[in-house]
């Protein structure tokens, strides 16, 4: 349990972030990298991590954080949902040091994540293959020691998060008495990145092939499939922030446009079909934001009740990004179904992440068996 964190200094951590990726990182600065090819700007993320320390800032001060929660992590993620981030923020920070932490390995710990609290390593985690589930039964990537203490992948994983540039790759496989998870490092032979386009181009996703890849193994033996319900839990409440802060700048959007656009010599906004959407976009991006927050503070405080309200605030902000993204292209009307608006990318970014752990019907038998149905 952490220390709760006034909401003055909450207010002030987001002024902080926001102020600096409306300078350095807006929807301007995703299209420039999207056209480019790009998946992140280097320099952004090493004043990220380096100058703001964003990346160590939930994890443990024993590994180099600062030891905040899912509070704190989750305004962080709501603004950076809100400029379409274009780093590796969710697969190290989010993804990668969950896993870590849920594995129990203090030694792996220890090696891995000082790097990834500085900025100075990328990891990202391989679980998904060929179907996209995030289910221990579909695994079917494999490891065989080859000597004491060491490994030996072979597999293929599919939409892995950031996994053409990240330093290392923390992969979920059979050996043993069941699943484990392992360490590899993407540069080592037998390891193979490929790029795949996606919906989504502002959160880079790839293919990875493992041919006899030397791995290590982190945590107990048999222990891959105890860190599921842990990460997965944490990481829905994490891309449930992110969405809240995409859909709350859709909603901005659309209502500045209808203030400021005119027809028939009024404001589009004081016609009623127009007036009546944006108050559903409200209704919608509040409930998201009450849920992802609300999901945050119950990882913090109170555990017990974090699968249910995961799973509940994954679904809910799911739905209301994806609705205030749909609506926002529509009180833009003509203009807002063109390439060069940035409504398309809220909607892709939308659409991509109410998809990233198995969709709607994922989540919600997830919801049902954590409430016990």
């Amino acid at each position: 349990m952490t220390t709760a964190t006034s909401q003055e200094d909450l207010d002030a951590l987001r002024a902080t972030v926001r102020d600096f990726l409306e300078a350095v990182s807006g929807e301007e600065a995703a299209r420039e990298l999207i056209e480019s090819e790009a998946p992140f700007d280097p320099k952004v993320w090493a004043q990220l991590s380096g100058e703001l320390r964003l990346a160590g800032l939930a994890i443990p001060e024993a590994y180099g954080g600062d030891g905040f929660g899912l509070v704190e992590l989750g305004v962080v993620l709501e603004e950076m949902g809100r400029s379409l981030l274009c780093a590796p923020f969710f697969s190290s920070v989010v993804l990668a040091a969950t896993t870590l932490l849920a594995a129990g390995d203090d030694v792996a710990c220890a090696r891995y994540l000082p790097g990834i609290a500085a900025g100075t390593t990328t990891a990202a985690l391989a679980v998904t293959e060929a179907d996209g589930a995030w289910g221990p039964r579909r695994i079917t990537t494999v490891a065989e020691e080859t000597s004491p203490g060491q490994w030996s992948l072979t597999g293929r994983k599919s939409f892995v998060i950031d996994g053409t540039t990240a330093d290392l790759l923390l992969v979920v496989a059979r050996a043993g008495v069941g699943l484990s998870l392992f360490a590899v490092d993407r540069q080592a032979p037998g390891v193979r990145a490929e790029a795949l386009r996606s919906l989504d181009a502002t959160r880079a996703q790839a293919q990875v092939t493992f041919e006899a890849a030397p791995a290590t193994r982190v945590g107990e033996d048999g222990a891959g499939e105890c860190v599921f319900g842990p990460v997965l839990d944490v990481a829905s409440v994490c891309l449930a922030a992110e969405q809240a802060g995409g859909a709350r700048r859709v909603l901005e959007t659309a209502a500045e446009y209808a203030r400021t656009r005119h027809q028939f010599g009024r404001p589009i906004g004081s016609f009623q079909a127009v007036k009546h959407k944006c108050a559903d976009m409200l209704v919608h991006v509040e409930l998201a934001e009450a849920t992802a927050r609300e999901a945050a503070r119950l990882h913090d405080e109170d555990p017990a009740g974090l699968p249910a309200a995961a799973a509940a605030a994954h679904a809910c902000c799911s739905r209301a990004y994806l609705f205030a993204a749909m609506e926002n292209i529509q009180v833009h009307g003509g203009i807002g179904f063109t390439w060069e608006h940035s409504a398309h990318l809220h909607f892709r970014r939308a659409k991509s992440a109410q998809l990233l752990f198995g969709g709607p019907a994922a989540y919600h038998e997830r919801l049902l068996a954590a409430l016990g149905v």
